[in-house]
């Protein structure tokens, strides 16, 4: 399972209005990580490169799966005062 599966994309093209399809079709691949995956593969990545792109790419997932625990804490209504009394 080393290769990308197929993954199908239909994007409908309305009023002939090919310029609004593409700008749709380029967000698509974007969110998806096709672009940057294009990008990355198109010239030679030098290892010590790779490592720090993939160190970076852990760090940040930590990174953001932490903040994201703790904004959810905070926005959480009905979690108990930590100091009661206290104003």
């Amino acid at each position: 399972m080393k290769h990308l599966k197929f993954i199908s994309r239909t994007v409908l093209v309305r009023n002939e209005n090919v310029d609004e399809a593409c700008r749709m079709l380029n967000r698509i691949m974007g969110s998806e990580g096709f672009l940057d995956q294009y990008r990355r593969t198109r010239f030679y990545e030098k290892p010590t490169q790779m490592r720090r792109r993939v160190n970076y790419e852990k760090c940040k997932a930590i990174y953001d799966e932490d903040m994201k625990r703790k904004i959810s804490f905070v926005l959480r209504t009905n979690r108990p005062e930590p100091f009661p009394g206290c104003y």
